[in-house]
């Protein structure tokens, strides 16, 4: 039986999750939109939840494409607002709007999304060594600096503790706890 970090539960999806995406780095800018999205959607509620939602939103949100997202308009957002396959919440639909804009312009003037994000922790990820998940913390200088640039730009539901937990998907920072398979592998 392999060690896995103390949040990952007994559901299938949750395990592949955490053993094939979790903390891997991510540097397409397509991929980081989606994730920076989803890890919106969950605040306030569990990740599984959002998880299991995932492909509803990539089909309700046109395959997470900024580009067509930042013409979403009252009709759209009322169809969504419908949609028991999101997260029906108006002001996390709105922020996909807005988010889609801010990306596009991070974008033109970095060049990328990527290279916008990575800046953050100097282009490489923090390899953390934690012993217990209890010791993880739930943000950090890091992510309070993303968060406060990001807020700048107009970019809406990037708190410092959703920028964290965002950080830790797309591998910027590895938190996986010492004991866990996961932790030398990524």
């Amino acid at each position: 039986m392999k060690n896995r970090c103390g949040w990952v539960g007994k559901e299938a999806i949750y395990i592949k999750y955490h053993d094939e995406e979790w903390g891997v780095p991510v540097h397409d800018d397509k991929q980081l939109f989606e994730k920076l999205i989803l890890d919106g959607a969950q605040a306030g509620l569990s990740w599984i939840t959002i998880l299991k939602k995932q492909q509803n939103y990539r089909e309700a949100f046109d395959g997470f494409d900024a580009e067509i997202i930042v013409n979403y308009n009252d009709v759209k957002i009322e169809e969504l607002m419908q949609n028991s396959g999101i997260v029906r919440n108006r002001r996390k639909i709105e922020s996909v709007v807005k988010n889609a804009r801010a990306f596009l312009e991070v974008q033109k003037e970095f060049g990328s999304f990527d290279k916008y994000l990575w800046q953050f922790v100097n282009y490489k990820t923090i390899k953390s060594r934690w012993e217990n998940i209890k010791d993880v913390p739930s943000k950090t200088k890091e992510s309070e600096k993303m968060s406060k640039d990001m807020k700048k730009r107009g970019f809406s539901f990037v708190g410092a503790t959703i920028c964290y937990a965002f950080m830790q998907a797309i591998g910027m920072v590895n938190d996986h706890v010492v004991t866990c398979f996961r932790h030398e592998e990524v």
